[in-house]
């Protein structure tokens, strides 16, 4: 299979992956997870269910994340067979179909065993665990194309391991911060901080309920603000010679400042329902964009962080 099959096959499997990501937000959001009541994999005990808004929306989270299955299985497989010398792009597409599977077995238990918040916010987790391996494989076979077509040998300079170590911290906190925000939204605490950037109209309010929840995502996320900040700032000052890290450092940079905003956006929206719906999942997809821009630069970092004479970026050993 050439690069370029491969190419759009990675293309759409992170499609369909983004797909899934979403309509599980929209689930969440529009209350539809007992859509198809408490079976699964059938819809009120039917293939095709009826034609309520619930039951449609949680039927086609299912189809879309079925094919979504699919597609990473098929993928994993194309990559293993026509990328051996590319254990990176294997590895990603493995880490796609494993989460994948993870975040649709946990669906699946959901809708048939009722579960705590807590656990279902590691739901939305694994799902953008799942879509940011993919978005991984995207950077990664694109990168293959190049050096393929266009005979163009890329920069390949170093970074230091502080920066290394820098970059995994902004990915890993940017996880935390995420789940938080699941958490908010599993348990309804979206409203427990009114007014922005206040809370309530206070700096630190009464923490107790959804107030102590909602404002602990805010705090978290504002902490997230100063470390991404911090991060594009290393990456793009002191990188002049690599601009993949630059380009990378900025893009981790606009996509979080565009998140504060959307963010601040759900709490003037709350109330009207379907402007918070569409600003809500705004927030998810950039949030879905950071952390998969975060995933492979800190793949990269680790690359380029080895000495010139272990460094195989073609192959991670």
């Amino acid at each position: 299979m050439r690069t370029k099959q491969l190419k759009w096959l990675s293309y759409l499997s992170s499609l369909v992956m983004f797909l899934a990501t979403l309509g599980g937000s929209v689930v969440t959001k529009t209350e539809s997870g007992l859509g198809c009541g408490n079976q699964w994999p059938l819809c009120n005990g039917k293939f095709i269910p009826a034609h309520t808004v619930a039951s449609m929306i949680e039927y086609s989270h299912r189809a879309i994340s079925g094919a979504a299955g699919l597609l990473a299985l098929g993928t994993f497989v194309a990559f293993w067979l026509y990328r051996k010398n590319r254990r990176d792009l294997q590895l990603y597409s493995l880490l796609a179909l494993i989460f994948v599977m993870v975040q649709a077995f946990m669906g699946a238990m959901a809708v048939v065993y009722p579960t705590n918040s807590a656990v279902m916010a590691l739901h939305f987790g694994f799902s953008l665990i799942a879509f940011a391996s993919s978005i991984m494989l995207v950077f990664g076979i694109r990168e293959d194309e190049v050096r393929q077509t266009k005979n163009v040998v890329l920069p390949n300079a170093s970074v230091s391991k502080g920066f290394r170590n820098l970059t995994w911290f902004a990915t890993v906190y940017t996880y935390i911060v995420v789940y938080i925000g699941a958490y908010v939204s599993h348990t309804d605490s979206a409203g427990g901080c009114s007014g922005w950037p206040l809370c309530n109209g206070r700096i630190i309010p009464e923490l107790s309920g959804g107030v102590g929840i909602a404002f602990a995502h805010r705090v978290a996320a504002g902490m997230l603000f100063l470390v991404i900040a911090v991060l594009g700032h290393f990456a793009y000052r002191k990188h002049p010679n690599n601009r993949e890290i630059r380009l990378l450092g900025v893009a981790a940079t606009v996509l979080v400042i565009v998140q504060v905003f959307t963010g601040a956006g759900i709490v003037f929206t709350l109330y009207n329902y379907h402007v918070y719906l569409f600003t809500s999942l705004a927030h998810m997809v950039v949030v879905a964009a950071l952390f998969g821009v975060l995933c492979y630069m800190s793949v990269r970092t680790w690359q380029l962080s080895r000495p010139p004479s272990r460094r195989q970026d073609s192959d991670l050993k």
